[in-house]
């Protein structure tokens, strides 16, 4: 059974102000701590000026509100 994933990009610069934009690499592991707490099977990674979430895309919704309730969207 394939699995049909989907990417979630979020520019670095538009981080909320509390965020330490300096460590893009730490808030990419906080982002995939709070998914996956959240039991959203997900792979966060900095990427030069944007961080990148690799997530299946039935889960998009849900990671989607996680995002929403950490005001990175």
């Amino acid at each position: 059974m394939t699995v049909t994933t989907t990417i979630i990009r979020i520019d670095i610069d538009t981080l909320p102000e509390h965020v330490d934009r300096s460590r893009p690499n730490f808030v990419a592991e906080a982002i995939e701590a709070a998914l996956r707490q959240d039991g959203i099977e997900a792979n966060c990674s900095d990427l030069f000026s944007y961080l990148k979430i690799d997530l299946p895309a039935a889960q998009l919704a849900a990671a989607s509100a996680v995002l929403v309730d950490l005001k990175f969207i």
